[in-house]
Parts: structure tokens; sequence; C-alpha cells
């Protein structure tokens, strides 16, 4: 690492690179599943985006500090062009860097994401956050229970946890809370403006309601190379519910992609 605002990032397996961009909440360890899929025949760079896991914190989060970010550290990785696969917040970094740097890209994989406007639908989560006494909190089990009053399913409690870390006077966020919480309207928020013409493959959660009909303006505004793959029976976290399915899909994609370069 050479700056204290490089995006912190994990590289392994050879090949095109493919960069990978986890959702709000999340780190570089939650696509790790399918980076390992890819990486007998792509480069991977999984990154922790600003104000998360072990990047740098801000109190600027748009798209176009995030974008911004991203080609800071393509540039000191000297990468001139890569796929790129985000999922939910990280779908939306991927669009907005490909809007704003389309040579830069050779195609893009969004999870269960458009690129327009959503209501606030994690302030819950944030509020929980932030609400958290850490100073009750001795080990997960007890912040589990805390956060268990105002999140009920265990699965999101225990992906929410995984940003807890254990510092000398207890435990703390690797988070940047209070700057999610002053974003989150630019995180809630649509991607730019702009025209990208290569290829772009939208995954959509079949009982999610982030990419509905009535996005499809929006995208063909922005993308003209589009293509669209439903996994039935999942989530907005499909890529953790059925991650067969959706490493393969990706998969297939990205090997079209790179042989069509």
């Amino acid at each position: 690492m050479t700056a204290t605002t490089l995006l912190n990032y994990e590289r392994f397996g050879s090949g095109a690179p493919v960069v990978l961009i986890h959702g709000l909440f999340g780190d570089l360890d939650n696509l790790k599943r399918l980076g390992r899929e890819l990486e007998s025949n792509f480069e991977l760079i999984a990154i922790d985006v600003r104000n998360h896991g072990d990047s740098f914190h801000s109190d600027t989060m748009s798209y176009e500090a995030m974008a911004d970010d991203l080609a800071t550290l393509l540039d000191d990785l000297n990468i001139d062009r890569t796929h790129i696969v985000g999922h939910s917040m990280g779908g939306k970094v991927a669009m907005e860097f490909a809007l704003r740097h389309p040579q830069r890209v050779i195609s893009l994989v969004a999870a269960d994401v458009a690129p327009v406007a959503y209501d606030p639908k994690h302030r819950h989560i944030l509020d929980a956050l932030e609400q958290l006494d850490l100073t009750q909190v001795e080990n997960r089990k007890d912040a589990d229970k805390l956060l268990q009053k105002a999140i009920d399913t265990h699965g999101v409690r225990q992906f929410l946890l995984k940003n807890l870390k254990h510092a000398d006077h207890g435990y703390e966020w690797r988070l940047n809370l209070p700057a999610l919480d002053d974003n989150y309207a630019a995180i809630s928020g649509a991607v730019c403006e702009g025209q990208f013409d290569g290829p772009i493959l939208f995954i959509k959660g079949g009982d999610s309601d982030y990419l509905k009909p009535e996005h499809e303006s929006a995208i063909r505004d922005r993308f003209t190379q589009v293509d669209v793959k439903i996994i039935e029976g999942t989530s907005h976290w499909l890529h953790a519910e059925k991650p067969r399915i959706f490493n393969r899909l990706v998969r297939e994609f990205l090997e079209q992609q790179s042989r069509a370069e």
C-alpha cells in the first residue's frame, strides 16, 4: 500500500483482471467465494470500499468519490482495463466507474441493483448498529443478543457483526458508521448519467424488488449491451443464497466477454 487513501484490497489468481466490489455493510470477503471460482482463469482484485473493512475512513461517500477510489487503485496496480463485478452498492460503484471511465472497463456484472435511487431500505440497520452499546459487549454473543431486538434474522446479524473488531478497550466497528449515516442519501441515490457501450449483465434475485421493470428506462439510457438473468428463489443476497448458480452465471459471462476481446 502506497498511501492511506488507497483502498484495501486482496489480489489473487491469474489472467484478465476482475474487480470484486461488495455492498453496503460488507467487505472484500463477501465475493471471495466467487473469486475462488474464477481464480484459475482471471486475476481477482477484491476491494474494501471506503468506510468499510480495512479501507480508509472519509466524510465523503458519493459514487463519484468511490469511482475515483477505484481509478486510483487501478492506476497504482498498473491495470488499464478490467472486468468489474459488484453487488448492490458495489454494483452502483461499478456502474458509476464504467460511465465515467468507459474505456477502462471490459465488461460489468451488477448483482441485484439498478442505477436508480432507492428508498432508504437500510435505515433501521444503520440505526440499530449506531444504537448498539459497545460498552456492554464482551464477546460477539453479547452483540448478537443486543442486536436481536432490532434485527430478527440471524444470518443478517452475523453478516453485520463481521464488522466488529476487538481493540484494546473492547469492541469497535470497522465501519465508519457516522459517515454512512451522513451519506446515506447519496448511497441510496442514483448513479451518474452517461453512456457505457460495453456488455453488462444484471443478475436479479427472483424474490427481490431491487430490479423492477420500471427501472428498464434508466438502464437503457446508460447501457446499450444489456443482458439480464434471474435466479429464482433468492432474495437480495443471491450470491450467498445460491452461490453455485450465481458463480456459474458470472463465470460464463466473463469468459464470453474475455473471448470477445
